[in-house]
This record gives C-alpha cells, sequence and structure tokens, in this order.
C-alpha cells in the first residue's frame, strides 16, 4: 500500500501559507500541534487573544478565516465549535471523541485501508484518531481484512501508556512528585468502558467492542498496545511469521509504520520491552511475539505524536496537500 504525495486543489490554487487556527490552545494537544506548527514555514498561525478564548463570536470569526482549524476540546466544546463553520473552505481537524465513528467525518488514519489516505485527503472534517485506539486498530484491522480473525472475534488487550496522555491535571500531579503511590502501574477504566472501544470496535472491523484494560505508568510518554490470539480463536490458522508478513504487505510503502522482523533477541531490550522507544517520532512499530500455540501483537508509538498531535499534523499534510511527513519524524 504504497503512500502517495496527495495533491489538493486548495493548496495548488493558493500556492501561499496554509491560515491554522487551534481552538482549545492551551491543552496538551494544542500545545503539542503549536509546536509542530512553529517550525513551519508554509504555515500562518491565527491566535485568539487570551481574554477571548472562550468569546464565542471571536472563536467564530478566526475559525471561518483559517484554512484549517484545530479543535483541541472536550466532545461537547468541539461539536460547538464544529457548529460555528459559516464557509466551505475550512477544514476542522477534531482531536476529541465527538465524531470519530461519524459517517460525515473522515477517520484520520491514513493507513486504514488503500481508500482511506484519499478520503483524508478530501475531507473538510477530519476525526483524529485516540492514542490506544490507533496502535490498536493497526494491528487488528489488517488481520480482519485477511480473514485471519472474523469480525466477531472477542479481542482482549491492555496498553502501557505514558502520564501525558491522561492532559494537564494528571501531569501536575505527576511531575508534583509528592504521591508514592504513583510510582507504580496504574491500571484504569476498570469498568471497561474506556471512551476509545467504540472507533476501536468500528475501525478495528469488529462487531462487538474488545476487553480493553489501560494502564499509566510513570514516565512521561510512549504507549504500547498489546493484544492476544490463539489457533482456536483465529478463522484461519496462521503462525507468528505470518502474521508478520500480511503486516508488512498490508503496509508496504508506508513510511509511519514499521513492521518488526520476528526476533525476540532482536526487539526486546535485555528481555523486556520498550514502550517509550518511539517517542518523538510519528512512527507505529508493529511486532509479534510468541509461537504455534500462542501469540501476541504489539504496536507501539508515541501518545503525543501519531497517538495525537502529530496524527493531526499529517492529516493536515494530506488535506492541504503538502508533503505527507511535513514536520513529522518518521
Amino acid at each position: 500500500m504504497a503512500a502517495e504525495r496527495p495533491e489538493s486543489p486548495r493548496f495548488r490554487e493558493t500556492e501561499m501559507s496554509t491560515k491554522v487556527f487551534v481552538d482549545g490552545q492551551e491543552g496538551t494537544t494544542g500545545l503539542k500541534i503549536f509546536e509542530y506548527l512553529s517550525q513551519r514555514s508554509d504555515v500562518e498561525v491565527l491566535r485568539i487573544d487570551e481574554a477571548k478564548r472562550k468569546d464565542v463570536d471571536e472563536r467564530r470569526r478566526l475559525i471561518n478565516a483559517s484554512d484549517v482549524t484545530f479543535l483541541c476540546l472536550p466532545d461537547v466544546a468541539s461539536r460547538e465549535s464544529a457548529s460555528l463553520v459559516e464557509n466551505g473552505n475550512t477544514v476542522l481537524i477534531d482531536a476529541s471523541t465527538a465524531f470519530r465513528t461519524s459517517a460525515d467525518w473522515a477517520y484520520g488514519l491514513p493507513e486504514l485501508t488503500r481508500s482511506q489516505r484519499a478520503r483524508v485527503r478530501d475531507a473538510k472534517r477530519i476525526a483524529v484518531p485516540g492514542c490506544h485506539a490507533s496502535a490498536f486498530i493497526l494491528a487488528m484491522r489488517p488481520l480482519v481484512e485477511a480473514g485471519v480473525v472474523a469480525p466477531e472475534f472477542a479481542a482482549h488487550s491492555y496498553s502501557l501508556t505514558g502520564y501525558s496522555g491522561g492532559g494537564k491535571k494528571m501531569i501536575a500531579e505527576y511531575e508534583a512528585g509528592d504521591n508514592p503511590k504513583l510510582a507504580s502501574p496504574r491500571p484504569y477504566a476498570l469498568g471497561l468502558t474506556h471512551k476509545h472501544l467504540p472507533e476501536m470496535t468500528v475501525h478495528g472491523g469488529l462487531k462487538s467492542a474488545p476487553i480493553f484494560t489501560p494502564i499509566v505508568g510513570p514516565f512521561y510518554k510512549g504507549l504500547a498496545v498489546t493484544t492476544y490470539f490463539t489457533p482456536q480463536q483465529l478463522a484461519k490458522r496462521v503462525t507468528p511469521q505470518d502474521v508478520l508478513a500480511l503486516f508488512a504487505e498490508y503496509y508496504a510503502g508506508e513510511q509511519f509504520v514499521r513492521v518488526a522482523p520476528f526476533d525476540a533477541e532482536a526487539n526486546l531490550d535485555a528481555g523486556a520491552f520498550d514502550v517509550q522507544a518511539n517517542n518523538d517520532t510519528n512512527r507505529v512499530d508493529l511486532f509479534v511475539f510468541g509461537n504455534e500455540e500462542r501469540f501476541v501483537t504489539v504496536a507501539r508509538l508515541d501518545n503525543l505524536g501519531k497517538g495525537a498531535s502529530g496524527a493531526a499534523i499529517q492529516c493536515m499534510n494530506l488535506a492541504v496537500g503538502a508533503a505527507e511527513d511535513s514536520g513529522l519524524k518518521g
């Protein structure tokens, strides 16, 4: 699935700086998007006065003056901001969970299927995937597409993630350093209703939500989702090596997806998995560990990169006709 360089009429006709507004500029995702944009000479950032951050009329003005607006807001606020668009030109790229399973919004994972990149490129409404969801889906969807896993598959997964995924409040709690309980891993969302489950189900190609337990650790960023498989669960009998070959074919030519060889010694650090190895990149690494009796897939990414802000920038690049990797590290 070779990654083509997209072209967009919006970009070709103007050949000028893309005007970008970030609605919700003070959150973790918004701040990271600003960091990416600050390194770009092809972008003009429209900034809102601090005193007017909640002024609906000022936000409406900036949204409609922009070529691209990033929505880095809670779900309710994102829906409100989306309703403020009054023209047919502004591209909205939303980082909340509000629109990730909406048929009217393109799911911002260009690597999802062979047609998804074109959908993102041509869309004016793009929903950025969740961090856990991106990792889960990129390992699950190829197996469903190949018929290895039936849509009825009952998936069991867990995720290890850095505390930056919890937002400013959680970051402050961890960085205060005064709570000894935070020194150990902390499983959460144990009611099994995590907010990423709908998109994991729909875009993973499954008919029912996975049993999914995320775990936050005492490190800033980095994320890995592990999913379990046994031959009895599969629609087709495969070996771990077969799964890796399938991944390699599915993601051939994708600059932001790397499929690691079946080599536990080379893929591990003194026998342990390094969750943070993709930090400061927009890359996803896919691994398979195990044997013919049982195996796991592991998908690793930077939860602030390909898991959030980096993915948003990748979507913007497609939407405005820039090189898909502009400002991003593979």
